[in-house]
């Protein structure tokens, strides 16, 4: 008797060997057919009466996790904010060389987990603290930054190879769009001042007048249960980068003077954490005589719960999906999300605009790639949408601003991802370089379940913090630290090309591999090690019972209570 649809878990086991969700042996990467649109239509419409029980059910639960995923995210940057906002603040407001700016914005993005931030800051910055062409590198490296958060989100699916691997590529080809781009246009800024010169002709005759900021949509359904955690003080942070205030006491912002906890109870001034501004209601985690070590720390506690709900989400909303597209094939799911690679962009752009956040859309689609309902290809090209609308917020941050300046950049960082869109996508076999290394990056993480971790650190903390140290002994004016920063910079660069040479050419790459796999081997084995210990348990039990031998801890007892003839023979001999 043939196995009905419902008992079926494997392409072998269907006529038309099409891959469902679901299945033992589910690949996606070995699906070629194509669906019909009356296939997808039928798929989505025509469901029993129960059928669409289930469904509305499922869509609540979709709604219920991905809106407190998004309060999560809300809150992780304000967490951050209050964590690391007065060290991000320092790094702003000298006038330094291009890759200490590009350093600058890739460092304080991470510690403020925000790139509309990060890029708020600096278009506040320009004319007063900074200077227009720093701006922009700081912007490049803004643009680079934002990319760590969708990363964090995909190491929500680590317990599950397959999706890690999917979902690690799919956030990781926002990275090498990124840092493609920069690769290319710094250089290419720094020669001819391309952006420069043509954002300056664009805001030549341009008149700006003071207006409000808007908050999207999302933002205002998010806010409300935000807000009552934690809520950060943006100015503080612009301050530190200007110089007009500090962190300490006596600084400006500390001690804090209120008379109770309130916003007006406290002169609508106040240190890392804020109260609001409309409500006048002071969140959870702000103390009226908090120091600014009581703020960062209350700062780390939001970033760390935040990191929880995050991954709690995200594990809800994959395991709801799943259900929902138990069955169904995926030539079904990939026709109706194949769309026009230009379509999606707009699409990308369009819900980056709504939401004012690159790293909320890429995060909210990078578990859709780890689940195989969003293919790569896909990925890319929302990804860069999303690169274009978070260009608004610093393009709306400038219009308030009133500056000519700080329009200037937030055009300039406009024309930087269109001017990268344009080199990595239109033409395929540009556009397969940053999809090729996603998925290099991607299997990576099949070797060594850990590799996420140490790219993370390598990337976005280590090499910026190595450059940004190295690049700053040539801004400090001494001669003698300039000619040890050549020296230090000569080196760093025959280790790079001796690197290189070791990887390419002494199976640097399998050595590499092959430690990784060790790594993941040994992780596997201390997994694995009690269920193992309990397996030869019962086996050994199984042993003593069917040979009569006497347990271990009888016959370690028989052996004590047995005399000690070692010292008697001893004394005979």
């Amino acid at each position: 008797m043939e196995a009905t649809e419902a008992e079926v878990k494997s392409r072998k086991d269907r006529p038309t060997g099409s891959i469902h969700f679901g299945d033992t042996d589910f690949d996606v990467e070995d699906e070629v057919a194509d669906a019909t649109w009356s296939e997808v239509c039928q798929a989505c419409c025509v469901h029993s009466g129960q059928e669409w029980g289930m469904i509305a059910v499922g869509i609540f639960l979709v709604a219920f996790f991905l809106y407190f995923f998004l309060v999560g995210l809300d809150m992780l940057g304000n967490g951050a904010k209050g964590m690391c906002g007065c060290t991000a603040g320092e790094l702003f407001g000298d006038d330094t060389n291009p890759i200490a700016g590009l350093m600058i914005g890739i460092i304080a993005t991470v510690l403020l987990q925000s790139s509309s931030t990060t890029t708020s800051i600096v278009v506040s910055l320009v004319g007063s603290a900074v200077s227009v062409r720093q701006g922009i590198y700081m912007i490049m490296g803004a643009n680079i930054g934002t990319s760590v958060t969708n990363t964090i989100v995909a190491m929500g699916q680590m317990g599950d190879g397959d999706q890690l691997e999917r979902a690690f590529a799919g956030a990781t080809v926002h990275d090498m769009f990124n840092f493609l781009s920069v690769a290319v246009l710094l250089p290419v800024e720094v020669i001819t001042g391309y952006l420069y010169r043509l954002t300056k002709a664009m805001v030549k005759n341009v008149n700006l007048e003071d207006g409000e900021s808007w908050d999207g949509p999302i933002k205002k359904m998010v806010d409300p249960l935000s807000d009552m955690v934690i809520i950060s003080n943006s100015k503080i942070i612009t301050a530190v980068a200007k110089g007009t205030g500090t962190c300490d006491e006596g600084g400006g912002f500390y001690p804090m003077n209120c008379t109770d906890s309130s916003y007006l109870g406290c002169g609508k001034s106040f240190g890392l954490i804020s109260c609001n501004k409309v409500s006048g209601k002071c969140p959870a985690f702000f103390q009226a005589d908090a120091s600014a070590k009581d703020d960062k720390v209350s700062g780390g506690v939001v970033f760390f719960i935040s990191i929880v709900i995050l991954f709690t989400c995200l594990a809800g909303l994959v395991t709801v999906l799943q259900k929902m597209l138990l069955g169904m094939s995926t030539r079904v799911v990939y026709k109706a999300t194949d769309i026009n690679g230009y379509l999606a962009i707009a699409i990308g752009a369009g819900l980056t605009m709504i939401v004012q956040s690159s790293s909320i859309t890429t995060s909210a689609l990078t578990p859709l790639v780890g689940m195989g309902a969003l293919r790569l290809e896909q990925m890319f090209p929302l990804t860069l949408g999303a690169n274009i609308g978070t260009t608004l917020t610093a393009i709306m941050s400038a219009l308030v601003s009133a500056s000519q300046d700080a329009l200037q950049v937030a055009l300039a960082h406009l024309f930087f991802n269109l001017t990268g869109i344009l080199i990595w996508y239109p033409v395929p076999i540009m556009r397969q370089v940053p999809l090729s290394a996603a998925r290099r990056l991607g299997r990576l993480t099949r070797i060594w379940r850990g590799f996420p971790l140490v790219y993370i650190a390598v990337m976005f903390l280590l090499i910026p913090l190595l450059l940004l140290g190295l690049s700053s002994l040539f801004d400090d004016g001494s001669k003698g630290l300039t000619v040890l920063g050549s020296f230090l910079t000569i080196l760093l660069g025959l280790v790079l090309l001796y690197s290189v040479y070791w990887f390419r050419y002494k199976d640097g790459s399998q050595k590499c591999s092959d430690c990784m796999a060790e790594r993941e081997k040994k992780r596997l084995v201390i997994k694995e090690l009690p269920e193992d210990m309990i397996y030869l348990k019962e086996h050994m039990k199984r042993l003593i019972e069917h040979t009569g031998l006497p347990e271990d801890e009888e016959a370690g007892e028989a052996k004590d209570l047995s005399p000690d003839t070692s010292d008697s023979d001893e004394v005979a001999a």
